[in-house]
């Protein structure tokens, strides 16, 4: 047996009815041309034959004295992991979206191990789909997508010989990390620490120092949690979820990049601003103040694909500038002051900045502690995570892959989260939000669309 971080213990020990904490995507694929018109029921048949599963596939949590282990199941089960589906037709993206905000919304069972595959058919453009959820105690997104490609090749031939995801052995942790577990964890940042020495509390302390000096002396580029205008993104969630993913043109982003010196990175935050900014519009409900956006980032020192390792950085969204390019500006700006604070910091000084720097909008968020704190603050307004993918084509059991879109988790007060990820050609994006407390959500990608439109006229301009 082994004992989970504090990090990982955390997503099992916040876990409620109305809100599941595990993560998934879903994989568009394209069949072999020569693919007979039941190739995804032939898929299917092949892999529920595969009744092995490697580490983390075949660990369930158990707990004993109040503490939580991981424990392999040696009564592996494939049909409770592997559903075979089919779209009611017309089989169009809306009744795939739909399919996948249904098993998004559904929990993991913990009698199991916490992941489960959806292979989905019926498509009408004869494309079939793969829907993953997995548990975010077993992985975070970084290990969740390496989890994913090593199942892959860049050859199809190759990769309809590979075993399934499945039986994947884990890869080796090459280098140990001074603390696995993420930033929203206190005790696994003291952990970190303390591995660390003592001799790493100055550094955190003076660098916390010198971020709150900066802010109070009005540098705009810093953002602490005590600015984040609550708005209709931070309300109670129930247990329904909408999802909505699209694909946009790499390149696109790239030239805007290019122009303003920024990076993909940079844009993309850009185009999720003004997505929000135009969607809040139309509902009249965009605050006067700037959204705040909670961006992790990962700090995965080995190829582990299991644990969370990441921390995060808090950015200024500008939402309340009107001017696309003046917005880009400004949010380039605060990510290059996280930047070049974070290259000062090792791993675990990292967490415990991010945490400590997370504190006094969390304490005024749950309980109203944090003294002089403007009332209707919230800590942040959502999480936007951006994952990098397969920089060339890359084959999944003989299909090539042709979409990658990301479903994350949502919680109460953050009922709205954007997670992308890069691939060579396309930059895909998945949403995924409470279904009540967010209207119309899917019009979000329109708004994305037209975001990055602006920004290559502001350019090209």
């Amino acid at each position: 047996m082994q004992r989970l971080s504090p990090t990982d213990t955390a997503f099992l020990l916040m876990e409620r009815r109305h809100m599941p904490l595990h993560v998934g995507g879903l994989m568009m694929l394209k069949p072999p041309e020569d693919a007979p018109p039941d190739f995804a029921a032939q898929l299917a048949a092949r892999l529920l034959q595969s009744v092995q599963a490697s580490r983390p596939f075949n660990l369930r949590p158990q707990s004993r004295f109040g503490l939580s282990f991981w424990e392999t199941d040696s009564t592996f089960d494939i049909n409770q992991h592997l559903v075979h589906l089919a779209l009611p037709k017309p089989g169009r993206i809306r009744e795939l979206l739909a399919m996948c905000s249904r098993v998004h919304s559904q929990h993991l069972d913990r009698a199991y191990p916490l992941w489960r595959m959806y292979l989905i058919e019926g498509l009408e453009d004869g494309r079939i789909a793969v829907f993953f959820k997995i548990h975010h105690s077993v992985v975070d997104g970084v290990a969740a997508m390496r989890l994913i490609m090593k199942s892959m090749s860049e050859s199809p031939e190759e990769s309809a010989r590979m075993p399934p995801t499945w039986e994947m052995a884990p890869r080796r942790r090459e280098a140990a990390m001074p603390i696995s577990g993420a930033a929203t964890s206190p005790l696994g940042v003291l952990s970190g620490l303390s591995r660390s020495g003592l001799s790493a509390v100055p550094n955190v302390f003076n660098h916390l120092k010198q971020t709150w000096q900066d802010r109070r002396h009005g540098n705009p580029d810093v953002v602490t949690s005590t600015q984040a205008p609550r708005c209709l993104l931070n309300q109670p969630i129930t247990a329904s979820r909408r999802f909505a993913a699209q694909s946009y043109a790499t390149p696109r982003f790239r030239n805007v990049a290019a122009a303003v010196g920024g990076t993909v990175n940079d844009v993309v935050l850009a185009v999720c601003a003004a997505a929000l900014r135009s969607y809040l519009l139309e509902l009249n409900a965009l605050p006067d103040q700037p959204l705040v956006a909670v961006v992790p980032v990962s700090i995965r020192r080995d190829d582990g694909d299991s644990g969370n390792e990441i921390a995060f950085a808090m950015v200024n969204l500008a939402t309340h500038l009107a001017d696309p390019l003046e917005r880009l500006q400004s949010i380039k700006a605060c990510m290059d002051y996280s930047k070049a604070r974070f290259k000062q910091l090792s791993p675990a000084e990292l967490q415990a900045y991010a945490v400590a720097q997370l504190v006094p909008g969390a304490l005024s968020m749950l309980a109203g502690l944090a003294p002089g704190l403007a009332p209707g603050r919230v800590p942040a307004n959502l999480v936007i995570s951006h994952v990098p993918g397969p920089r060339q084509d890359m084959y999944w059991q003989g299909c090539k892959l042709d979409g990658m879109y990301p479903a994350s988790l949502i919680i109460d007060g953050f009922a709205f989260n954007i997670t992308v990820i890069s691939r060579h050609d396309f930059v895909d994006f998945g949403l995924i939000g409470c279904r009540r407390t967010l209207p119309s959500l899917q019009r979000l990608l329109d708004h994305i669309e037209n975001g990055l439109a602006e920004l290559e006229e502001a350019v090209a301009a």
